[in-house]
Protein backbone atom coordinates (compact mmCIF):
# COMPACT_ATOMS: atom_id res chain seq x y z
CA UNK A 1 0.00 0.00 0.00
CA UNK A 2 1.25 3.82 0.21
CA UNK A 3 1.34 6.54 2.57
CA UNK A 4 2.27 9.68 3.42
CA UNK A 5 5.22 10.65 5.31
CA UNK A 6 3.32 13.67 7.62
CA UNK A 7 4.92 13.31 11.44
CA UNK A 8 3.32 11.14 13.83
CA UNK A 9 0.55 9.57 10.99
CA UNK A 10 3.24 6.95 8.99
CA UNK A 11 3.89 4.80 11.77
CA UNK A 12 0.11 4.57 12.78
CA UNK A 13 -0.78 3.85 9.36
CA UNK A 14 1.92 1.04 9.20
CA UNK A 15 0.69 -0.54 12.40
CA UNK A 16 -2.70 -0.81 11.46
CA UNK A 17 -1.70 -1.93 7.87
CA UNK A 18 0.43 -4.60 9.13
CA UNK A 19 -2.53 -5.76 11.69
CA UNK A 20 -4.97 -5.83 8.77
CA UNK A 21 -2.96 -7.75 6.58
CA UNK A 22 -1.03 -6.21 4.58
CA UNK A 23 2.78 -6.85 3.17
CA UNK A 24 4.12 -3.67 3.46
CA UNK A 25 3.86 0.06 2.90
CA UNK A 26 5.90 3.00 0.86
CA UNK A 27 6.01 6.31 1.17
CA UNK A 28 6.11 9.25 -0.97
CA UNK A 29 9.52 11.49 -0.95
CA UNK A 30 8.36 15.46 -1.60
CA UNK A 31 9.60 17.53 0.71
CA UNK A 32 7.32 20.11 0.13
CA UNK A 33 4.18 18.08 0.08
CA UNK A 34 5.26 16.11 3.16
CA UNK A 35 7.60 14.87 5.33
CA UNK A 36 10.60 13.03 5.34
CA UNK A 37 10.56 9.46 3.98
CA UNK A 38 13.20 7.84 5.86
CA UNK A 39 12.15 9.34 9.15
CA UNK A 40 9.13 8.30 8.41
CA UNK A 41 9.93 4.66 7.69
CA UNK A 42 12.19 4.32 10.82
CA UNK A 43 8.93 5.32 12.69
CA UNK A 44 7.34 2.62 11.19
CA UNK A 45 9.72 -0.03 11.71
CA UNK A 46 9.30 0.54 15.58
CA UNK A 47 6.20 -0.17 15.04
CA UNK A 48 5.71 -3.39 12.72
CA UNK A 49 7.18 -6.59 13.06
CA UNK A 50 7.84 -8.13 9.88
CA UNK A 51 6.17 -5.21 7.32
CA UNK A 52 8.18 -4.11 4.42
CA UNK A 53 8.79 -0.44 4.24
CA UNK A 54 10.38 1.65 1.30
CA UNK A 55 9.71 4.92 -0.85
CA UNK A 56 7.59 5.14 -3.15
CA UNK A 57 9.48 6.81 -4.61
CA UNK A 58 12.29 8.83 -4.20
CA UNK A 59 14.38 10.54 -7.34
CA UNK A 60 17.63 11.58 -8.49
CA UNK A 61 18.12 15.03 -7.85
CA UNK A 62 16.94 16.07 -4.49
CA UNK A 63 19.56 13.76 -3.01
CA UNK A 64 23.16 12.25 -4.06
CA UNK A 65 23.04 8.86 -4.18
CA UNK A 66 25.28 8.29 -1.14
CA UNK A 67 22.94 9.99 0.93
CA UNK A 68 20.08 8.31 -0.79
CA UNK A 69 21.70 4.90 0.05
CA UNK A 70 23.03 5.95 3.69
CA UNK A 71 19.44 7.07 4.15
CA UNK A 72 17.60 3.76 2.76
CA UNK A 73 20.37 1.56 4.41
CA UNK A 74 19.87 3.34 7.81
CA UNK A 75 16.00 1.88 7.90
CA UNK A 76 17.63 -1.57 6.59
CA UNK A 77 19.60 -1.72 9.76
CA UNK A 78 16.85 0.07 11.83
CA UNK A 79 13.82 -2.53 10.72
CA UNK A 80 16.07 -5.75 10.39
CA UNK A 81 16.28 -6.03 6.88
CA UNK A 82 12.79 -4.86 5.65
CA UNK A 83 13.85 -1.87 3.81
CA UNK A 84 13.73 -1.50 -0.23
CA UNK A 85 13.99 1.84 -2.06
CA UNK A 86 11.77 2.85 -4.66
CA UNK A 87 12.92 5.60 -7.36
CA UNK A 88 11.47 7.44 -10.30
CA UNK A 89 12.95 10.30 -12.69
CA UNK A 90 10.77 12.71 -9.96
CA UNK A 91 7.71 14.79 -10.09
CA UNK A 92 6.07 16.89 -7.92
CA UNK A 93 9.54 17.07 -5.48
CA UNK A 94 11.03 19.03 -8.50
CA UNK A 95 7.98 20.04 -9.73
CA UNK A 96 7.62 22.15 -6.56
CA UNK A 97 11.49 23.36 -7.75
CA UNK A 98 10.53 24.51 -10.48
CA UNK A 99 12.17 21.44 -12.30
CA UNK A 100 11.00 19.12 -14.67
CA UNK A 101 12.04 15.45 -14.40
CA UNK A 102 15.40 14.23 -14.51
CA UNK A 103 16.75 13.21 -18.08
CA UNK A 104 17.13 9.78 -18.62
CA UNK A 105 20.70 10.07 -19.42
CA UNK A 106 20.86 11.77 -15.77
CA UNK A 107 18.73 9.18 -14.22
CA UNK A 108 20.42 5.90 -15.73
CA UNK A 109 23.78 7.15 -14.05
CA UNK A 110 22.45 8.08 -10.78
CA UNK A 111 21.16 4.41 -10.34
CA UNK A 112 24.48 3.03 -11.19
CA UNK A 113 25.85 4.99 -8.75
CA UNK A 114 23.18 4.25 -6.35
CA UNK A 115 23.42 0.73 -6.40
CA UNK A 116 27.37 0.84 -6.17
CA UNK A 117 26.86 3.01 -2.61
CA UNK A 118 23.77 -0.32 -1.72
CA UNK A 119 26.69 -2.75 -2.41
CA UNK A 120 29.25 -0.93 -0.26
CA UNK A 121 31.80 -0.71 -3.16
CA UNK A 122 33.91 2.13 -4.17
CA UNK A 123 32.71 4.66 -6.22
CA UNK A 124 34.88 6.82 -8.41
CA UNK A 125 35.46 10.26 -6.93
CA UNK A 126 33.42 13.19 -8.38
CA UNK A 127 35.14 15.94 -10.61
CA UNK A 128 33.90 20.10 -10.36
CA UNK A 129 31.72 20.09 -13.67
CA UNK A 130 29.83 16.36 -12.75
CA UNK A 131 26.65 16.57 -14.65
CA UNK A 132 25.56 15.57 -11.23
CA UNK A 133 24.21 16.23 -7.49
CA UNK A 134 27.60 17.83 -7.24
CA UNK A 135 27.41 20.09 -9.89
CA UNK A 136 28.94 23.71 -9.16
CA UNK A 137 31.03 22.73 -6.62
CA UNK A 138 35.10 23.03 -6.05
CA UNK A 139 36.97 20.17 -6.35
CA UNK A 140 38.96 18.76 -2.67
CA UNK A 141 42.28 19.05 -3.79
CA UNK A 142 41.50 22.90 -3.78
CA UNK A 143 41.68 22.94 0.33
CA UNK A 144 45.55 21.46 0.18
CA UNK A 145 44.50 18.44 2.94
CA UNK A 146 47.33 16.29 3.86
CA UNK A 147 45.11 13.49 2.97
CA UNK A 148 42.12 13.21 0.78
CA UNK A 149 39.89 9.95 0.04
CA UNK A 150 40.91 8.09 -3.19
CA UNK A 151 36.87 6.66 -4.05
CA UNK A 152 33.76 7.45 -1.96
CA UNK A 153 31.62 4.29 -0.29
CA UNK A 154 29.52 4.24 2.60
CA UNK A 155 32.16 2.99 5.20
CA UNK A 156 29.40 2.26 7.73
CA UNK A 157 27.80 -0.40 6.28
CA UNK A 158 27.31 -3.44 8.35
CA UNK A 159 29.11 -7.07 6.33
CA UNK A 160 25.99 -9.13 7.66
CA UNK A 161 23.00 -6.82 6.33
CA UNK A 162 21.37 -7.62 3.25
CA UNK A 163 21.67 -5.21 0.39
CA UNK A 164 18.49 -2.78 0.08
CA UNK A 165 16.80 -3.90 -3.14
CA UNK A 166 16.19 -1.22 -5.62
CA UNK A 167 12.68 -1.14 -7.27
CA UNK A 168 12.54 1.85 -10.25
CA UNK A 169 9.28 3.01 -11.70
CA UNK A 170 9.30 2.84 -15.12
CA UNK A 171 6.33 4.08 -18.06
CA UNK A 172 8.03 4.89 -21.24
CA UNK A 173 10.42 2.68 -23.05
CA UNK A 174 13.66 4.48 -22.41
CA UNK A 175 12.97 4.52 -18.60
CA UNK A 176 11.61 0.95 -18.97
CA UNK A 177 14.92 0.02 -20.38
CA UNK A 178 17.09 1.65 -18.10
CA UNK A 179 15.21 -0.12 -14.79
CA UNK A 180 15.91 -3.19 -16.59
CA UNK A 181 19.69 -2.56 -17.09
CA UNK A 182 20.30 -1.50 -13.24
CA UNK A 183 16.79 -1.94 -10.96
CA UNK A 184 16.56 -5.06 -8.99
CA UNK A 185 13.23 -5.00 -9.52
CA UNK A 186 11.59 -2.90 -12.50
CA UNK A 187 7.54 -1.28 -11.52
CA UNK A 188 5.45 -0.80 -14.04
CA UNK A 189 3.89 2.54 -13.69
CA UNK A 190 0.87 2.35 -17.04
CA UNK A 191 -2.08 1.27 -15.12
CA UNK A 192 -3.65 -2.29 -14.62
CA UNK A 193 -4.97 -3.03 -18.09
CA UNK A 194 -3.08 -6.35 -18.85
CA UNK A 195 -2.36 -4.91 -22.61
CA UNK A 196 -0.43 -2.34 -21.33
CA UNK A 197 0.83 -4.40 -18.34
CA UNK A 198 2.29 -6.79 -20.81
CA UNK A 199 3.60 -3.97 -23.15
CA UNK A 200 5.99 -2.75 -20.45
CA UNK A 201 7.00 -6.02 -19.43
CA UNK A 202 8.07 -7.07 -22.94
CA UNK A 203 9.36 -3.56 -23.61
CA UNK A 204 11.70 -4.30 -20.21
CA UNK A 205 12.80 -7.61 -20.95
CA UNK A 206 13.68 -6.68 -24.76
CA UNK A 207 16.12 -4.33 -22.85
CA UNK A 208 17.62 -6.26 -21.17
CA UNK A 209 17.38 -9.91 -22.11
CA UNK A 210 20.45 -11.27 -20.31
CA UNK A 211 18.76 -10.21 -16.63
CA UNK A 212 16.41 -12.45 -15.04
CA UNK A 213 13.92 -9.59 -14.44
CA UNK A 214 11.80 -9.26 -11.22
CA UNK A 215 8.18 -7.16 -12.14
CA UNK A 216 5.77 -5.00 -9.72
CA UNK A 217 3.56 -2.86 -10.32
CA UNK A 218 1.92 0.78 -9.40
CA UNK A 219 -1.91 -0.02 -9.28
CA UNK A 220 -4.69 2.24 -8.88
CA UNK A 221 -6.72 0.12 -6.57
CA UNK A 222 -10.31 0.96 -4.75
CA UNK A 223 -12.45 -1.47 -3.71
CA UNK A 224 -15.87 -0.32 -1.99
CA UNK A 225 -19.82 -2.12 -2.69
CA UNK A 226 -20.47 0.83 -4.07
CA UNK A 227 -18.76 1.05 -8.22
CA UNK A 228 -19.36 4.51 -8.07
CA UNK A 229 -17.69 5.88 -4.53
CA UNK A 230 -14.87 3.66 -4.86
CA UNK A 231 -14.59 5.73 -8.54
CA UNK A 232 -14.53 8.70 -6.44
CA UNK A 233 -12.12 7.67 -4.25
CA UNK A 234 -9.65 6.46 -7.07
CA UNK A 235 -9.65 9.90 -9.45
CA UNK A 236 -7.33 12.02 -7.47
CA UNK A 237 -4.04 9.20 -7.46
CA UNK A 238 -5.12 7.76 -10.93
CA UNK A 239 -4.90 11.39 -12.51
CA UNK A 240 -1.67 11.79 -11.47
CA UNK A 241 -0.39 7.90 -12.62
CA UNK A 242 -2.52 8.95 -16.17
CA UNK A 243 -0.21 11.83 -16.63
CA UNK A 244 2.63 9.62 -16.31
CA UNK A 245 1.39 8.24 -19.24
CA UNK A 246 1.19 10.91 -21.85
CA UNK A 247 3.81 13.52 -19.44
CA UNK A 248 5.88 14.77 -22.27
CA UNK A 249 3.19 14.44 -24.96
CA UNK A 250 3.88 10.82 -26.31
CA UNK A 251 1.70 8.18 -24.77
CA UNK A 252 3.64 5.28 -23.55
CA UNK A 253 1.51 2.18 -24.24
CA UNK A 254 -0.85 0.69 -26.79
CA UNK A 255 -4.35 3.06 -26.09
CA UNK A 256 -7.35 3.38 -27.92
CA UNK A 257 -9.08 6.82 -29.07
CA UNK A 258 -10.77 7.22 -26.22
CA UNK A 259 -8.14 6.43 -23.95
CA UNK A 260 -6.39 9.12 -25.97
CA UNK A 261 -8.46 11.32 -25.55
CA UNK A 262 -8.98 11.18 -21.72
CA UNK A 263 -4.99 10.98 -20.99
CA UNK A 264 -5.04 14.13 -23.10
CA UNK A 265 -7.45 16.19 -21.05
CA UNK A 266 -5.55 14.84 -18.74
CA UNK A 267 -2.20 16.48 -19.55
CA UNK A 268 -3.53 19.42 -20.88
CA UNK A 269 -5.71 20.45 -17.45
CA UNK A 270 -2.85 18.93 -15.07
CA UNK A 271 -2.51 21.91 -12.25
CA UNK A 272 0.10 20.46 -10.06
CA UNK A 273 -0.94 22.56 -7.12
CA UNK A 274 -4.10 20.11 -6.87
CA UNK A 275 -1.47 17.27 -7.38
CA UNK A 276 -3.24 13.58 -6.61
CA UNK A 277 -6.03 15.84 -5.51
CA UNK A 278 -9.51 14.34 -6.22
CA UNK A 279 -11.32 17.95 -6.30
CA UNK A 280 -8.43 18.63 -9.51
CA UNK A 281 -9.43 19.31 -12.94
CA UNK A 282 -7.43 16.43 -13.92
CA UNK A 283 -9.51 14.31 -11.82
CA UNK A 284 -13.07 15.31 -13.29
CA UNK A 285 -11.15 14.80 -16.87
CA UNK A 286 -11.27 11.04 -16.16
CA UNK A 287 -14.55 8.91 -17.70
CA UNK A 288 -15.92 5.80 -15.80
CA UNK A 289 -15.19 3.24 -18.68
CA UNK A 290 -11.10 5.03 -19.01
CA UNK A 291 -11.44 4.45 -14.50
CA UNK A 292 -12.60 0.93 -14.73
CA UNK A 293 -9.88 0.26 -17.31
CA UNK A 294 -6.90 1.76 -16.13
CA UNK A 295 -7.69 0.92 -12.35
CA UNK A 296 -8.53 -1.96 -10.23
CA UNK A 297 -11.41 -0.37 -9.22
CA UNK A 298 -14.59 -1.72 -8.14
CA UNK A 299 -16.70 -4.33 -6.40
CA UNK A 300 -14.04 -6.51 -4.34
CA UNK A 301 -14.49 -9.02 -6.46
CA UNK A 302 -13.82 -7.02 -9.63
CA UNK A 303 -10.44 -5.56 -7.96
CA UNK A 304 -9.57 -9.22 -7.40
CA UNK A 305 -10.09 -10.58 -11.00
CA UNK A 306 -7.83 -7.50 -11.91
CA UNK A 307 -5.46 -7.78 -9.81
CA UNK A 308 -5.23 -12.00 -10.57
CA UNK A 309 -4.69 -11.13 -14.14
CA UNK A 310 -1.68 -9.37 -13.39
CA UNK A 311 0.06 -11.51 -11.33
CA UNK A 312 -1.07 -14.45 -14.09
CA UNK A 313 1.48 -11.87 -16.71
CA UNK A 314 4.29 -11.89 -14.73
CA UNK A 315 3.96 -9.29 -11.66
CA UNK A 316 5.12 -10.23 -8.52
CA UNK A 317 4.55 -7.41 -6.56
CA UNK A 318 1.79 -4.84 -6.31
CA UNK A 319 1.64 -1.80 -5.15
CA UNK A 320 -2.14 -0.85 -4.03
CA UNK A 321 -2.30 3.00 -4.88
CA UNK A 322 -5.59 3.81 -2.47
CA UNK A 323 -7.80 7.30 -2.53
CA UNK A 324 -6.16 10.43 -2.49
CA UNK A 325 -7.27 13.28 -0.35
CA UNK A 326 -9.27 15.04 -0.52
CA UNK A 327 -11.99 12.45 0.16
CA UNK A 328 -14.56 11.56 2.84
CA UNK A 329 -13.29 9.81 5.77
CA UNK A 330 -16.05 7.38 6.04
CA UNK A 331 -16.17 6.42 2.45
CA UNK A 332 -12.28 6.03 2.27
CA UNK A 333 -12.36 3.89 5.59
CA UNK A 334 -14.75 1.65 4.50
CA UNK A 335 -12.79 1.02 1.06
CA UNK A 336 -9.88 0.26 3.40
CA UNK A 337 -11.49 -2.23 5.24
CA UNK A 338 -13.02 -3.66 2.40
CA UNK A 339 -9.57 -4.21 1.15
CA UNK A 340 -8.26 -5.34 3.72
CA UNK A 341 -11.21 -7.88 4.26
CA UNK A 342 -12.00 -8.87 0.96
CA UNK A 343 -9.37 -8.37 -1.82
CA UNK A 344 -5.78 -9.15 0.37
CA UNK A 345 -7.54 -12.72 1.50
CA UNK A 346 -8.72 -13.68 -2.62
CA UNK A 347 -5.52 -12.56 -3.85
CA UNK A 348 -3.22 -14.44 -1.29
CA UNK A 349 -5.53 -17.60 -1.85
Amino acid sequence: MTGIAHPGLAARTAAWAEEAGWDGMVVVDSQNLSGDPYVALALAAKETTSFGLGTGVTNPATRHPAVTASSIATVQAESGGRAMLGIGRGDSALAHLGLAPAPVRVFEDYLRRLQVYLRGEDLELEQPGDDGNGAGLRGVETLGLAGTPATSRIHWLRPEQPKVPVEVAATGPKVLAAAARHADRVLVAVGAEPDRVAWAIETARAAAPDRDLAFGAFVNAVAHPDPDVARSLATGAMSTFTRFSIMHGEISGPVDEEQREVMQSVRQSYDMQLHTRGSSPQAKALTPEFIDRFGAVGRPEVVVDRLRALVDLGIERIIAVGPAAPFLRDEAADAARCFADDVLPAIRG
